[in-house]
């Protein structure tokens, strides 16, 4: 993963804690990253406001300024799950062999399991640039677009 992509992909766990705060989503449904671009797709009921996605946008970048620590560790399966629940998931599921979770937490503000590398605080990520939100109403699911902006 180049260090572009490490940055974006951090983003990911930056806007979805965001998400989660102003929207109630939690299921992440699928991400994808190239580069400084980025789609974050949530499980939600109807597509959100002008406002929301405008408070969305400026929550992560006061999570992106405050250089919050961006800690990586693992945990047996049975002990994360016991201790953070079904916060650490989403809605694609890990292989019930799978035993060694890898998570990825920004204390008070997001938590998951995740198989990639990130960067050590948020503050190395940079801005981040909400795009084109879509809401698909068939599958119950918000993409959010988002560019890395630079510096902050």
């Amino acid at each position: 993963m180049s260090s572009e992509e490490l940055r974006t992909h951090s983003a990911v766990h930056v806007l979805k804690g965001a998400a989660q705060k102003v929207l109630g989503a939690k299921w992440t449904a699928s991400v994808y990253v190239s580069g400084k671009h980025g789609r974050l797709t949530l499980q939600f009921e109807r597509k959100p406001t002008d406002e929301e996605l405008a408070t969305i946008e400026r929550l992560a970048n006061e999570k992106v300024a405050e250089g919050a620590e961006v800690l990586e560790f693992e945990m047996e399966r049975h002990e994360a799950e016991g201790h953070f629940g079904d916060a650490i998931y989403d809605i694609f599921p890990v292989p019930p062999q799978v035993t060694l979770l890898k998570i990825v937490r920004i204390p008070d503000w997001n938590i998951n399991c995740c198989n990639e590398a990130h960067v050590d605080n948020t503050l190395q990520i940079g801005r981040v640039a909400l795009g084109k939100a879509r809401f698909r109403n068939s599958k119950r699911e918000l993409e959010l677009d988002f560019d890395l902006a630079g510096n902050l």
